[in-house]
């Protein structure tokens, strides 16, 4: 994060996000205050709280990929949930903790593998240990013949080279599959029982003890069984407590949580009735986003200082039908454009990730050079401007429909064609997009 500052920042979403200047300025500010809160001494570092954002924009901007991209420059837990899922508590459906749920499930997750990717190394050199063991038993305790020992680790020395060597990537040895001692349940519930902090499994293995020994044996290739003996000795490496402490951090002091289609939720008075539902899970949402401890499976977990980042298009609600709480909480608001044919010209080549390069790519995996003049990939733009002109608008992702449709004869026809090269020009262009731009039906359903 010393790197990361807002200018950084902004330039490494440009790799990936066209336009969209103010809300890249507005995100990037915010991460780097979380650092800057990080860096403040004393009681004040509790009091400094995070500047939540509120999107708006039609679908299809960059929205939901500028807080993905953020989450992954700062290594932060993310989870993308969308409002229109929760309901009020009392109903059946997602309540709004849930979200915080699944983003400590995803961090413990995440330290997991790191951790685990750490000690590899140790854990590989334990199962090869094993696995020679499997091989050629080590000799009884009891015996002190000192030849003996000596013979004993000759043999284990060949055999180990043998090992390294591939010599034994055939021979099969029989080893133990560890299984989870407590039995599996998982719970499905409106009221969010898995909130609750009781371990159902560790209580049903007390019940039921003839689970306790649910282990099995294997007939495994060499090579298959010290994949699984890297993967049992790396759990026994890993410190679960650890885990799940690094975890809680990670996700109290760098989690973001985006929720989109806020939108969805706004109370609209002006439709001359009481929406309960929407305004009910505002209420509930209320609580989680000025900071309150929401009990997990891991423990209690604080959402005062995770950044909340909130979108929606906002086509029939404006953010002031929120309920005033709710909009106090996210005192950062920023606007999105729509794409115009310069800025789809721009995302079909320039960013990282770029869909005229994703193609490119696909049709080499048949051995097919695929290539567009400057002209075609221009007029490509024009048509997907179009296209979100005369329907509804959905941003970049009408490039994918535009493209689809172009490419359609050739990614069918591939590999059995003979096809070993594909210009796509202006002209090409034209002759199959024009014509269902122009019928309104047609492009109705193909794009």
């Amino acid at each position: 994060m010393k790197i990361l500052t807002p200018k950084n920042i902004v330039k490494e979403l440009d790799k990936y996000i066209i336009g969209q200047t103010d809300a890249k300025r507005a995100t990037a500010i915010a991460l780097r205050n979380r650092w800057r809160r990080q860096r403040v001494s004393g009681e004040l570092q509790e009091e400094i709280i995070p500047n939540n954002i509120i999107m708006i924009g039609p679908t299809g901007v960059g929205k939901t990929e500028i807080a993905r991209r953020l989450s992954r420059l700062a290594n932060a837990p993310f989870i993308k949930v969308e409002a229109s899922k929760f309901t009020e508590v009392g109903y059946v459906g997602r309540d709004v903790e849930s979200m915080v749920r699944e983003l400590m499930d995803i961090a413990v997750n995440d330290v997991r593998v790191e951790m685990s990717n750490k000690v590899y190394r140790k854990a590989q050199d334990n199962a090869r240990e094993k696995v020679l063991d499997h091989l050629l038993p080590p000799p009884k305790p009891s015996e002190d013949d000192q030849d003996a020992k000596d013979r004993y680790h000759r043999s284990r020395m060949k055999m180990a080279n043998m090992l390294d060597d591939g010599k034994l990537d055939d021979h099969e040895i029989e080893i133990t599959q560890e299984n989870s001692n407590n039995p599996h349940i998982e719970i499905f519930s409106n009221i969010g029982l898995e909130s609750f902090d009781l371990n159902f499994s560790e209580m049903l293995s007390n019940i039921m003890p003839f689970q306790k020994n649910d282990s099995k044996r294997r007939k495994l290739k060499v090579p298959q069984a010290l994949e699984m003996l890297t993967q049992q000795e790396a759990g026994r490496l890993v410190n679960k407590d650890k885990v799940i402490e690094v975890a809680r951090e990670r996700v109290e002091d760098h989690g973001i949580i985006f929720i989109d289609e806020i939108d969805k939720i706004a109370s609209r008075e002006q439709e001359g009735r009481a929406d309960v539902s929407r305004s009910g899970v505002q209420r509930d949402l209320l609580p989680i986003v000025e900071g309150s401890n929401v009990p997990t499976k891991y423990g209690m977990i604080n959402t005062r200082h995770i950044l909340f980042i909130a979108a929606g298009a906002f086509h029939s609600a404006k953010p002031s039908d929120l309920i005033p709480e709710l909009q106090g909480r996210f005192p950062i608001r920023v606007e999105l454009d729509s794409l115009s044919v310069d800025d789809f010209e721009k995302i079909l080549q320039f960013p990282k990730n770029a869909l005229l390069k994703q193609y490119v790519a696909m049709f080499k995996t048949e051995k097919v050079a695929l290539e567009f003049t400057d002209k075609a990939v221009r007029e490509i733009a024009r048509y997907a401007a179009e296209a979100n002109q005369k329907m509804e608008d959905i941003g970049a992702r009408r490039l994918h429909t535009i493209l689809n449709a172009l490419l359609d004869d050739y990614l069918f026809a591939m590999p059995d064609s003979g096809l070993k090269k594909v210009k796509i020009t202006e002209k090409e262009v034209d002759e199959k997009l024009e014509k269902i731009i122009q019928n309104e039906d047609l492009s109705r359903y193909i794009l």
